[in-house]
């Protein structure tokens, strides 16, 4: 395997991993449980179509699906050399990884040895006789040959994966593995889309994580980000969005199906009643070193969907992370959760950095003094400061207006009150303040209530 550092920006690529194979060889064997392996981890591969391969030139899909891939896998068998298409993507892979440092490319030796193809020796000796019987009139085309050649000599000096006489099954894991571990978060290679203020709290030593805070304050955001880490040192990994949601349109069995859906990739589920489908999980999950990060968890009920009547720490095996998200705190304290990480808002200095990433879509209005003055008189006020999800919403909205109407919202803001609001919602001011606490709706801090 050969790859190379670099800074450069991975925006323009579409497909995470291209894999170029001779299809009657592998296709119903090891390429096609690879392809199933790398799509059961999030990895997006391309996969070609044989309608595409009509012709002498390669398709221009073909090409554009090669230049727009981060990692190229090759897999040659004995009858790769045959086909001019193989070669032909071959050929243009070695020109990208030549042309671009931080491309990478993994050869993988199915039934045919190294040196076979390093040399072209044995049955590739045979196919490249053919080729150049066929194609010894026409000067361009022998030219092209040569450069087969050069390309199946390259790659197969590479190092890779010699899966001859071994078991797939395992040899398919350490390449999905090194390959997650190579793609490295998929969040950190996502275009324009820095993350402003996350800070991790290690988790190593606990079995079950609650995250808590109001809406809006990046609790998914966060654990989005902490899953992309670390999601592929484990067995497996799921992530379910609003669990909340699930619950309420697929009643008991959905947020099971759901679960068991990611883990294994399986469609049809043969689960009638939430007794069977919590057993299913245990029985599946409990030696397995798992991650399952469950969102917007608002009712006991929903976490005793996975364990029936255990303890939710049983249900995992030893190393497993169950990562718990829920405004409220009672929930999370109730339910096994070791340690609960509250999500803060933001410091001063990176509540203004995503204002006004959100604000300034250009740097004139950015440098303006009017518009600086109102910027930090909204940022200091109770009821909107450090609050992300709000600085986003008010900061796309003043985006493109002129300073006077940023300024008669921040006169609105500044009129709001708060006793007001909780009174037409029927809360004891006095009596009902602990509850609003536990729910995330309002935080205490020196004397002072902060609300969403």
């Amino acid at each position: 395997m050969a790859s190379s550092s670099s800074s450069s920006s991975l925006a323009t690529d579409i497909y995470d991993v291209f894999v170029s194979f001779r299809g009657e060889d592998t296709r119903n064997s090891f390429t096609g449980f690879l392809f199933q392996a790398l799509g059961t981890k999030g990895i997006n591969v391309f996969k070609d179509v044989e309608d595409l391969k009509k012709g002498e030139s390669i398709a221009p899909e073909l090409l554009q699906a090669i230049q727009a891939s981060r990692l190229f896998i090759v897999v040659f068998s004995q009858n790769y050399a045959s086909s001019t298409w193989c070669l032909r993507e071959l050929a243009e892979i070695c020109n990208c990884f030549e042309t671009s440092p931080r491309r990478v490319i993994i050869p993988i030796f199915y039934d045919v040895r190294p040196s076979v193809v390093r040399k072209q020796n044995a049955c590739y000796k045979k196919a490249f006789a053919e080729h150049e019987k066929r194609l010894r009139e026409d000067e361009v085309k022998m030219e092209e040959v040569q450069r087969w050649r050069q390309a199946l000599t390259q790659v197969a000096n590479l190092s890779g994966w010699d899966i001859r006489n071994k078991l797939q099954c395992e040899q398919i894991e350490e390449i999905v593995q090194k390959i997650i571990k190579i793609l490295g978060p998929k969040l950190s290679r996502l275009p324009n889309d820095e993350l402003v203020g996350i800070k991790y709290r290690p988790v190593n030593d606990v079995r079950v994580v609650g995250i808590s805070g109001t809406d809006g304050i990046g609790k998914t955001t966060l654990a989005r980000d902490l899953y992309e880490r670390i999601y592929h040192q484990y067995d497996f990994g799921c992530f379910i969005d609003d669990v909340s949601n699930i619950y309420r349109d697929s009643g008991s069995l959905g947020v099971q199906k759901q679960l068991i859906s990611q883990f294994l990739n399986e469609k049809n589920l043969k689960i009638f009643n939430a007794i069977d489908g919590a057993y299913w999980v245990w029985n599946r999950l409990h030696k397995a070193r798992t991650l399952i990060v469950l969102d917007n968890v608002d009712k006991g009920e929903q976490l005793k969907l996975l364990t029936g009547n255990r303890d939710i720490r049983t249900c995992i095996g030893e190393g497993s992370k169950i990562i718990i998200i829920s405004r409220n705190e009672l929930i999370l304290k109730t339910h096994g959760v070791n340690d609960v990480y509250e999500v803060l808002p933001l410091s001063r200095k990176n509540a203004a950095l995503l204002f006004c990433k959100n604000a300034f879509k250009d740097e004139v209005n950015y440098k303006l003094d009017d518009y600086l003055k109102v910027a930090c008189e909204l940022l200091s006020h109770a009821t909107f400061t450090c609050h992300p999800w709000t600085i986003e919403t008010i900061g796309s909205f003043l985006c493109g207006q002129n300073v006077s109407q940023w300024r008669r919202l921040l006169d609105n803001i500044k009129n709001d009150s708060m006793e007001k609001i909780l009174s037409i919602y029927g809360f004891d001011y006095e009596n009902d303040i602990q509850a609003l606490v536990e729910k995330s709706l309002i935080t205490c801090e020196d004397g002072i209530i902060y609300m969403h």
